[in-house]
């Protein structure tokens, strides 16, 4: 098969057309990709952030479950002033309080770990940065675009480049 030297066969340069097009599904493709990075940062600091928020939430119906007990414990305390029944819901009380200790200090580490997305700030700059030096595609003096010449193409290739 041939290829005519301004359709962009092999040895050729490129068109204007032709630029364009791979230019914009560049452009397509990282914006694609800058997006798809983004979700998968925030879907990990989302998965952590609910985690920290079930630990803590948690720790607080493990606290509140422990005022009864140690409302019980302090009046069976006074009561008895001695080691019996109160004492075991005491220290149960106590329990209860150490253990929302914990899952409470779970909890703030799980929540300091939680960051923006970086990687995809750091990315966004970037792109945005090499599309800053980009410089505009030159006009005339009547403030049209330039087009170059494209090639004639019969209407049967034309045709048969659209349904295949």
């Amino acid at each position: 098969m041939s290829y005519p030297a301004d359709n962009g066969g092999p040895g050729a340069e490129r068109s204007l057309g032709q630029l364009v097009a791979s230019a914009t599904a560049e452009m397509s493709a990282l914006v694609h990709d800058e997006i798809a990075l983004a979700k998968a940062e925030l879907r990990q600091d989302v998965k952590r952030g609910v985690m920290g928020g079930a630990a803590i939430s948690v720790a607080g119906v493990f606290a509140l479950f422990s005022l009864p007990v140690l409302s019980f414990a302090a009046a069976y305390g006074i009561h008895n002033l001695g080691l019996g029944l109160a004492w075991s819901f005491l220290i149960v009380g106590g329990a209860y309080l150490v253990l929302a200790g914990l899952l409470a200090l779970l909890a703030v580490t799980k929540f300091k770990k939680v960051k923006p997305p970086e990687r995809s700030i750091a990315s966004a700059k970037r792109t945005a940065a090499v599309l800053g030096n980009a410089k505009p595609h030159p006009r005339e003096a009547a403030g049209r675009p330039i087009r170059p010449a494209l090639p004639v193409k019969d209407e049967a290739e034309v045709v048969a480049r659209s349904s295949a």
